[in-house]
């Protein structure tokens, strides 16, 4: 009997908020393996902000996502069937087969990962991409030093979490934004955030201007919009902002800085950064990672969708917000 593939394919692209009915379900039979290839039975997919932008074909840093084919992104599982030395039946592995529960490939950028110490799903997270974003922009861009005040927006998402506790770790104090009170106390309470704001209420300047009396010395950006504008009031001289995500203009027109002069003013760095662009920082960022996680002292949380059919569901979802940390797709 031949086995069925159930994938996600971009069925249309959205010229506003993202719809289900931009997404299709399909059903196709796996071919028979060839010669050196290997086939995953994937457990988790990753959801992440950057695939709304390759939804549309406007100019990015990729290659939109084609129509009518299988939605990119991150998966971890396991090898189930394999004519490839270097995999055997059983492997777990991190690859980027997409919104789909199985995946099949010659080994390239497939990896092998090891779930004794460190949960299979952390490899789309803390351990992960998300992870690996967070440890970049804040010790290769932001390069904090004992005493600084480190803002992050989004918080309580993977990056934003990892961003704060790691800053954390380096003697900082650590200003969290994030959208709603269990959020809040979330950040402060689990991870160790020094205080949160809550966008939501609608008082962001004050309440940075609360949290962070002395300014703000290095800023991690996941957002975008009327937060960027409200940091940026408080950056001290000299500081220094990490651009990895503008969120608030991804289902819509992008939302321009009301005060660009202030980036002048304040003599402000601002970098923004693709974590895929920079390869050989990986190694040393999953080793630091994947221990902090093996040894709780990094700690992260997880959204979770239960099957394929509930992606574009949870994708909407993540795109207003409505995840808590890392958002999955469990698929077995």
């Amino acid at each position: 009997m031949t086995e069925i593939n159930r994938q996600i394919v971009l069925a249309a692209r959205p010229e506003g908020e993202v719809e289900p009915r931009h997404f299709r379900l399909v059903e196709t039979p796996l071919a028979p393996l060839a010669d050196g290839q290997v086939r995953v039975r994937n457990h988790y997919l990753s959801l992440d902000p950057y695939m709304r932008g390759r939804m549309s074909e406007s100019k990015s840093y990729a290659q939109p996502q084609p129509l009518d084919e299988v939605m990119i992104g991150g998966t971890v599982g396991e090898v189930v069937e394999t004519k490839h030395p270097r995999f055997a039946v059983g492997d777990k592995v991190v690859g980027m087969f997409g919104w789909q529960e199985y995946g099949t490939s010659d080994g390239t950028a497939l990896k092998k990962v090891d779930t004794t110490h460190v949960p299979l799903s952390a490899y789309l997270g803390a351990v992960g991409m998300p992870g690996v974003t967070a440890w970049y922009g804040l010790n290769r861009i932001i390069v904090p030093k004992a005493g600084d005040t480190v803002a992050v927006s989004s918080a309580a998402g993977a990056v934003g979490g990892a961003v704060g506790q790691l800053a954390k770790a380096q003697g900082c104090r650590v200003i969290g934004i994030a959208g709603g009170e269990e959020k809040c106390r979330y950040v402060v309470d689990e991870l160790g955030f020094d205080a949160c704001i809550d966008y939501k209420q609608n008082n962001l300047r004050d309440d940075l201007k609360a949290a962070a009396p002395k300014g703000i010395d290095g800023y991690f950006e996941n957002v975008g919009g009327a937060v960027l504008d409200a940091v940026l009031a408080r950056m001290n001289a000299f500081g220094r902002i990490a651009l990895c995500g503008m969120i608030a203009g991804y289902d819509g027109e992008p939302v321009p800085i009301k005060q660009p002069q202030l980036l002048l003013v304040s003599r402000l760095k601002l970098e923004g950064f693709i974590v895929s662009e920079h390869m050989e920082v990986w190694p040393e960022a999953l080793k630091d990672l994947g221990t902090q996680v093996a040894q709780k002292t990094l700690k992260y949380r997880e959204s979770i969708a239960q099957g394929i059919e509930r992606a574009p569901e949870a994708f909407i979802g993540l795109l207003k917000g409505r995840n808590f940390g890392k958002q999955l797709v469990k698929l077995i």
